[in-house]
């Protein structure tokens, strides 16, 4: 009844907000540009236009790194778009303290957004001093190994069921013309990279006590020297594969050129749009493999402050829109993600899709690293990180022993 009372909520809500005298058209802004990404956010245009309204597309190349600060420098220069992406997360806060972002708490509370989306951790990372900011699209998580079945076909060995399994089978990848481990060139990758094998390998524990808590002590372990290492073993297995963006990372190992990449769950839609099929074409490890956990993070819109009452008025449309059941999953089967209501009917979803659902519902998810850190240690870390990466005389004790300094001073 629930489910019922969500979707009769909605479409009233709709209803009442899609008069043709409202009609207008609407720029959102957003980095979503793969192939994958592209034919989830067709839907959301589709379902925006059909309500009489016209969502004009501004896709901005290059992923949050190179948009962000493109789409921050509109809104804080008084050219604000429609509606945009961000990361949830602390990206946005700055924006909204300013006074530039709106608050869509009416149109929250008209859905009962609370009464379905999880985890709530999300919908609290939308929320500040007790107002909604954002509307959350869906759930992501990083630790994922991706397997090409295929490429292990070749090379005439099993498909590796573990991180260390996959380790070992490097040196007969690379021996046989294949690139063991596809890492894009962009710094965000290897830092979602590393934020992977620290919950994967290091333990729930281990990850909150780092960067939650802060715990430098915790840095300097033994138990951390382990994923510090393997972040070596990424680095030589990486080496050579010479492309900057994920999705060119991801199509390596569709095209067996890979034997693997580490990347989120985004990366779904790339195998699902290449027609490939989850445990025939493809192997989705979710923790490496080793940990059935997940860090969780999520794509959002969020509504800059509008003068334009028609504008303003679609801003409420497409928010409502965005948290419909049809939407949700048209939306996120499409992008690889987990829808972030959970009363959506997901039992045609693929494995891999199953596979983060089931972990959610089990409870083993913990707040990603953007969620706990602040900018500026992201900063610290993720510039630390990429040097590790191009610089192979920096040994794994040097970067635990860095990477024990930005915590210890972080807050």
């Amino acid at each position: 009844m629930k489910y019922v009372k969500n979707i009769a909520a909605t479409s009233a809500l709709l209803a009442g907000m899609t008069l043709p005298a409202a009609a207008t058209d609407l720029e959102v802004t957003h980095w979503w540009t793969s192939g994958g990404e592209a034919a989830a956010i067709a839907e959301l245009a589709k379902a925006f236009d059909a309500t009489g309204n016209k969502w004009v597309d501004g896709a901005i190349a290059g992923a949050g790194g190179v948009a962000r600060p493109i789409m921050i420098s509109r809104i804080t220069g008084g050219d604000p778009m429609g509606a945009t992406q961000f990361a949830i997360g602390r990206q946005s806060k700055e924006l909204i303290d300013a006074g530039l972002m709106r608050d869509i708490t009416s149109v929250a509370d008209a859905n009962h957004w609370r009464d379905f989306i999880k985890p709530m951790a999300i919908m609290d990372n939308c929320t500040v001093d007790g107002k909604i900011y954002c509307a959350p699209l869906n759930v992501h998580s990083k630790e994922w190994l991706w397997v090409s079945n295929e490429a292990f076909k070749k090379v005439g060995i099993p498909v590796p069921t573990t991180w260390d399994e996959f380790v070992a089978t490097g040196p007969k990848l690379r021996a046989a013309g294949i690139q063991p481990l596809a890492l894009g060139g962009q710094a965000w990758q290897a830092d979602n990279v590393f934020d992977a094998l620290l919950l994967s390998l290091g333990g729930p524990d281990l990850y909150m006590k780092i960067y939650k808590d802060k715990d430098a002590k915790s840095v300097a372990s033994p138990e951390a020297a382990k994923v510090f290492a393997a972040f070596a073993d990424v680095r030589s297995l990486s080496a050579g594969t010479n492309v900057q963006d994920w999705n060119q990372a991801t199509n390596m190992v569709i095209t067996a050129k890979a034997g693997a990449q580490i990347s989120g769950d985004w990366a779904q839609g790339e195998f699902e749009r290449a027609g490939q099929k989850s445990g025939s074409d493809y192997s989705c490890l979710l923790g490496l493999g080793v940990n059935n956990y997940i860090s969780t993070t999520g794509d959002a819109i969020f509504f800059p402050k509008l003068k334009d009452e028609a504008k303003s008025k679609a801003q409420e449309v497409l928010a409502a829109l965005l948290l419909d059941p049809k939407v949700q999953l048209a939306f996120n089967t499409k992008k690889g993600s987990v829808p972030i209501r959970n009363d959506v009917d997901v039992s045609g979803a693929s494995e891999c899709m199953q596979k983060g659902i089931k972990t959610l519902r089990d409870g083993n998810a913990l707040p990603a690293g953007e969620q706990l850190l602040t900018s500026d240690t992201r900063s610290q870390k993720m510039d630390l990180i990429t040097q590790f990466i191009a610089t192979p005389t920096i040994t794994p004790e040097e970067l635990q022993t860095r990477f024990a300094k930005i915590i210890a001073f972080a807050d």
